[in-house]
């Protein structure tokens, strides 16, 4: 990229970091890609799975087409970072860097019109909701490979954890499945001086919080990744009132289907028989949201080759994460590849999540040219 192109990049991701939006509510981000696709001379669908854009991009004759995808959707999170560009919404941030990841496709698809150097046709796809919406899903399920068809499909996430140029992309599992969870336990309120009185759901849920850690710890093999994790407890509102129920809400994560069936039934009977125990009644929601990420082999070794060839990436090979990712939904429909570019900063780099995560600037050249290397290796002109 030229000087005066990443400046204007970093000016795209910088006004889309200002102006977060949740999940299926990317309203202005899609106003914005589609019109710059536009402006490139792409052709535009708008949409997909509500808010999602696809820009479609085809030269020469051949029949060859592939789909390369971009998250849009930020986080209800407040933003505690003083980057004059932070966020103007209340509540809401880009503490995963999707505002990166949609200028980074942007500007390769610009590179792209303006040099031509492929033969085939490229779809760029703009997704909503990824966290933990479902929004891959749902641009599938509303016929995103049957409008587009693609013969292999790839997706980035930046990766702070990782130095800037690193690039990881796994033969099979990149990241894990995501389960939900919501157990709400109901006993009978009293007066905080009168337990017996009552039947107390705090206790109840306590005891269930901690037998909840003997699902990975006693029944899953310890060569099998998983987790279960308890990140939320809701109940009362005085000091001394004992309340009627308390409600637990969770992740849980695996890879293989089997540890996954597994973790289900054990949650769901513990749950039961530890609230009975306690003589209190639970009510189990319990939710299988995103399946495991996993690469096809001979798309990772492609993307892998891509990026050894690539001025300032290096290509690394670590340990899968347990974190999840939409994209497997896609992943499942056709042959893709996933890949981690680390973005990660010298001194303070806060990570994904966090209410000080900032995406590094410094890797849109990175993203942006390796993206043009892969559509112009993968539908090379004959």
């Amino acid at each position: 990229m030229k000087a005066d192109e990443i400046e204007e990049a970093v000016a795209w991701r910088r006004d889309l970091h200002r102006h977060p939006e949740l999940a299926f509510e990317e309203h202005r981000t899609a106003d914005f890609v589609a019109r710059m696709l536009a402006s490139f001379g792409l052709k535009v669908s708008t949409g997909l799975a509500g808010t999602g854009v696809v820009g479609t991009l085809t030269r020469g004759s051949s029949a060859r087409s592939i789909g390369i995808r971009a998250d849009m959707d930020a986080l209800p999170i407040e933003e505690l970072g003083a980057a004059p560009y932070k966020s103007l919404h209340p509540g809401k941030m880009h503490a995963c860097g999707h505002d990166g990841h949609v200028t980074m496709l942007l500007a390769a698809a610009r590179a792209c019109a303006e040099s031509g150097q492929f033969d085939g046709t490229v779809h760029f796809i703009f997704q909503p909701a990824e966290e933990s919406e479902g929004g891959g899903w749902r641009m599938v399920e509303d016929g995103l490979f049957k409008s587009f068809p693609c013969d292999a499909v790839y997706g980035l996430h930046n990766w702070p954890s990782l130095p800037v140029g690193s690039c990881v992309a796994r033969d099979t599992a990149m990241m894990a499945a995501l389960g939900i969870f919501e157990i709400v336990i109901e006993g009978r309120g009293s007066h905080g001086a009168m337990p017996h009185e009552g039947v107390d759901p705090i206790v109840a849920a306590c005891e269930l919080g901690a037998s909840l850690q003997t699902v990975v710890s006693r029944n899953v093999s310890p060569l099998e990744p998983a987790v279960v994790s308890i990140t939320q407890i809701h109940a009362g509102d005085a000091w001394n009132v004992i309340p009627a129920s308390c409600t637990l809400r969770g992740t849980t994560r695996w890879f293989d289907n089997a540890v996954g069936d597994l973790i289900e039934t054990r949650l769901m009977a513990l749950a039961n028989s530890v609230a009975d125990g306690f003589g209190c009644k639970a009510t189990i929601r319990y939710e299988r949201r995103y399946p495991p990420t996993i690469n096809d082999p001979v798309e990772a070794a492609f993307i892998r080759s891509v990026a050894s060839a690539q001025d300032g990436i290096r290509v690394e090979d670590v340990a899968p994460s347990m974190a999840a990712e939409d994209f497997s939904f896609m992943l499942e429909a056709r042959p893709g590849c996933y890949l981690w570019l680390g973005s990660g900063r010298t001194g303070s780099d806060p990570g994904l999540h966090s209410p000080y995560f900032d995406f590094n600037d410094e890797i849109i050249p990175l993203g942006v040219d390796l993206w043009r290397s892969v559509v112009e290796t993968k539908l090379a002109v004959a």
